[in-house]
């Protein structure tokens, strides 16, 4: 296939900007999570009601992983991430100028589905970057996309305190644009000539599962390790706001600087796939992913348990997933929006379903509960690899 690119190297710099993009952007999804209360008091709505905000966010984003990401496999890079970008603050602009519900619903559906900017970013990383230290680059700019997810919360808390619920999206608005001008000057110019037309393109993201064993099986992974990530997120909230710790909403909300350092120490799994060790940074991380749950078991009784597991989980998902995310890569780097959408589909259907076994586990067992599932659900993840290691790795063998 047919490339066009600029000469800018991938620099440092570069790196460091597209890792902050990519934060930026994954962040707007997430600045309601701690504000629905406050969003719902305003608008006379259930704390129920409320709740849809965060669905429109993820309907939106699933919606863009399908039909807007592999698009980068057709139109110029640069230009298509720059317009995003720039759709995306308009998003949260509608939403800081809403004045019923439904138009904060209309902006964070088209926040969500604009965001996705993000999963354009990191395969153009990847392409740009030399074959020795793309795992090294992934592993950089996917740390800069889940300090986005984890920080988003205590951002977003800090600045509805100092001037209302309105200003985390007036201000969120501004640095997307700014982030948009920054990166058409930053930004190389490059297009990737796939010979499809759109019908096309989606198809053969079906096409490319049924193919690739490598791809389903770093999918499935993918998909439970970040289930047992929302399984974490989504119900300790609950623990910390009840006996025996009663912390405020905003104390809660600091916790995501916890779980930024575990995710900050997880780039080095980039360089151990970058060295050739991708079997053996998968099997690391699960293993670290199944023992994480137990000091967060004790973490009802616990406060210290329950950050040692915080830690040792999110360094967990976040190794599996820039190692995942750097061997398809590796794969058909003609493809690679098509296999970031397909592979990033699975792993948010792994999201929500995490964060749906995570309340109903809280509601029926407490926290208990929830750390039972999330054993399970690791061990299965696992036993997944375990089966297939040997297959995967004749298949990298052969492709290389």
């Amino acid at each position: 296939m047919n490339q066009k690119t600029d000469n800018k190297s991938l620099t440092p710099a570069l790196i460091a900007l597209m890792s902050i993009a990519t934060g930026l952007a994954v962040a707007s999804n997430y600045y309601a999570q701690p504000l629905l209360d406050t969003i719902a008091s305003a608008f006379g709505l259930t704390v129920s009601q409320a709740g849809f905000i965060v669905t429109a966010a993820q309907l939106g984003y699933a919606a863009g992983l399908m039909f807007i990401v592999p698009l980068g496999d057709m139109f110029e890079r640069r230009a298509l991430i720059v317009l995003m970008t720039l759709l995306s603050a308009a998003g949260l602009l509608i939403t800081a100028l809403s004045s019923t519900i439904l138009w904060v619903i209309i902006g964070t559906a088209l926040t969500g589905l604009f965001s996705v900017v993000a999963q354009i970013l990191v395969p153009l990383a990847a392409t740009l970057a030399e074959p020795q230290k793309r795992g090294k680059v992934v592993g950089t700019i996917m740390s800069g996309l889940l300090l986005g997810i984890l920080l988003a919360r205590t951002v977003a808390g800090l600045l509805a305190s100092l001037g209302g619920w309105r200003t985390v999206y007036w201000v969120a608005s501004i640095f997307m644009v700014v982030m948009a001008f920054i990166l058409w000057r930053a930004l190389p110019r490059y297009k990737q000539q796939s010979g499809l037309n759109y019908p096309q393109l989606l198809i053969s993201i079906i096409s490319l599962f049924t193919r690739n064993a490598t791809l389903r099986t770093r999918a499935l992974l993918g998909a439970l390790s970040f289930a047992n990530f929302s399984m974490l997120w989504t119900s300790m909230a609950f623990l910390l706001a009840g006996a025996p710790y009663y912390y405020s909403e905003a104390a809660i909300g600091l916790f995501g600087l916890v779980g930024a350092a575990g995710a900050l120490a997880a780039n080095g799994a980039g360089r151990m796939v970058d060295k050739g060790k991708s079997s053996r940074t998968t099997t690391l991380g699960l293993l670290l992913l199944f023992a994480s749950w137990l000091p967060v078991a004790f973490g009802e009784y616990s406060l210290w348990a329950l950050l040692v597991g915080i830690v040792v989980l999110d360094l967990a998902v976040q190794g599996v997933h820039v190692t995942n995310q750097t061997m398809i890569y590796r794969m058909m780097p003609e493809a690679r929006s098509r296999l970031t959408a397909g592979y990033m589909t699975s792993y948010f259907i792994g999201g929500a379903l995490g964060s749906l076994v995570s309340a109903l586990a809280y509601q029926y067992a407490q926290w208990i509960g929830v750390s039972v599932a999330g054993g399970v659900l690791s061990l299965l993840a696992l036993i997944i690899w375990l089966m297939t290691k040997k297959s995967i790795e004749r298949a990298i063998v052969e492709h290389n």
